[in-house]
This record gives C-alpha cells, sequence and structure tokens, in this order.
C-alpha cells in the first residue's frame, strides 16, 4: 500500500478569529470540512500568540473584538507572516473608522459584512 503523506497536498491553515465563541468554532468546523486545517480562537491576543506555532496560510478575523481589534492582529500577522491572506468581518457600524485609521497607516484589508454566508467565505478563500 502506497504512503499518501508524502504525496498529499497539505492543507491550508487558517485562523479564525472572533470573540463571539459559537461564531469562531462555527466558522473553523465549516472551514475543516470544506478542506482546510482551521482553528478558532476568542481574541486578537490569542490569534496573535498563535502564528509562530500555527503558521496559518489566512486570518479571518472579526474586526471589534475586546482587548486587540482584528485590525491590530492582521497589522501583526502581516509584519510577522507577509504571506498570510487577511479577510476581516464585522457587523459593526464603528468598523468603518477603524478601517480607515489604518488605510491611513497604510494597511490595506478585505472586509466581508456579518453574517457572513458560508459560500461567500469559501469563494474569497479559494479565490
Amino acid at each position: 500500500m502506497a504512503d499518501l503523506t508524502s504525496t498529499a497536498t497539505p492543507k491550508p491553515k487558517v485562523l479564525v478569529a472572533d470573540d463571539e465563541q459559537v461564531i469562531a468554532n462555527t466558522l473553523a468546523i465549516i472551514l475543516n470540512q470544506a478542506g482546510f486545517e482551521a482553528r478558532a480562537v476568542f481574541s486578537g491576543e490569542k490569534a496573535v500568540e498563535l502564528l509562530d506555532s500555527f503558521q496559518p496560510d489566512m486570518l479571518i478575523s472579526d474586526v471589534i473584538m475586546t482587548g486587540m481589534t482584528g485590525i491590530e492582529a492582521a497589522i501583526i500577522t502581516r509584519s510577522k507572516l507577509p504571506k498570510c491572506k487577511i479577510l476581516l468581518f464585522s457587523g459593526q457600524a464603528a468598523t468603518a473608522d477603524l478601517l480607515e485609521k489604518s488605510r491611513a497607516q497604510g494597511h490595506e484589508f478585505e472586509i466581508l459584512a456579518k453574517p457572513v454566508h458560508p459560500t461567500d467565505l469559501l469563494a474569497k478563500l479559494r479565490g
């Protein structure tokens, strides 16, 4: 029997950060079922902590979280892992102000509105 582990393409790693645990866990489950290796964390700080050990190919983060915002986590992620794709999502009006502030500092991020439909999210990740 052939060893498939040596020829199999590694799954893209996705880190999902949302302080709403149900959302983070649900997105991670959907992504894992869709062929990604996804992990859920519940804060921007935890996302940043996992960067070195998990080395995600993609970060999906809520913008408005207690403590470190998703934008702050995205800026740190981009500085540590420049090839990491970053996708932010939010259901809050305050997001526009935070995004404008990050744009003024030279950081541009793609954003999806909450609630995000799984097929829209998968299309963005695969696109």
